[in-house]
């Protein structure tokens, strides 16, 4: 998401107004262009997001996963909104956890990857969340990518890939276990509190003010 500032956690120095800790649940994805090519012609459609210096930061799609969603489709329509390409999700690629600050709340992120084919589209920055897209050699990503840990992701890739195209059958039927409908109880509870995260948050109810006693009169003379 927009805004995000990934932080290590650590003591700070100095006394700091406690902040309240929410959860969030996310999937994205790794979509690569051409799954039948070699893995040195091979591409993956990325992000960049300008952060508060002005600095480019190159990353994976990725975003909440919403009601009745399970986090494989979350990932494909995620990638289709932030990048412009229709894939399918192939198999997980692992996930990440981080802590961030947002409008005074401190945030505990969990992010699901996954390998996604491009099975259409064409690049598009139409999402006003994302500054431009690109199709990056998979070769490059460990020196484009922005965040060590999805860098880790990519590295990783590599092996995947190589092991699911080197039989047809077992890419096909990873791919069809990932064309899961029904999300499970866990992707349930995370849609619940990512919506409870996007609802605004009612004001305090107003303070009432105590009515002092009238004092009675004094005597007269």
């Amino acid at each position: 998401m927009a805004g995000e500032q990934r932080t290590e956690s650590g003591k700070s120095r100095g006394r700091t107004p406690r902040l309240r800790t929410v959860r969030e649940t996310s999937a994205g994805g790794l979509v690569v262009s051409d799954l039948s090519r070699p893995f040195d012609e091979l591409s993956a459609a990325l992000i960049g997001r300008v952060d508060r210096r002005g600095r480019m930061m190159w990353s994976l799609p990725k975003g909440h996963i919403e009601t009745g969603e399970t986090a494989e489709q979350t990932a494909v329509r995620e990638v289709a909104e932030e990048t412009g390409i229709e894939g399918s999700v192939i198999t997980q690629l692992g996930k990440i956890d981080y802590w961030f600050v947002s409008e005074g709340r401190r945030i505990h992120k969990t992010v699901h990857h996954y390998l996604l084919r491009s099975t259409g589209g064409e690049l598009s920055d139409a999402d006003y969340e994302v500054a431009e897209v690109a199709w990056v050699p998979l070769v490059e990503l460990p020196k484009r990518l922005t965040y060590s840990d999805e860098r880790r992701l990519a590295r990783m890739a590599e092996g995947v890939i190589a092991e699911l195209t080197a039989d047809p059958g077992r890419l096909a039927q990873s791919e069809a276990d990932s064309n899961r409908t029904e999300p499970n109880d866990y992707e349930k509870a995370a849609a619940a509190r990512n919506q409870r995260r996007k609802d605004p948050t009612p004001p305090p109810p107003p303070r009432r003010r105590r009515r002092r006693g009238r004092r009675p009169a004094p005597p007269g003379d």
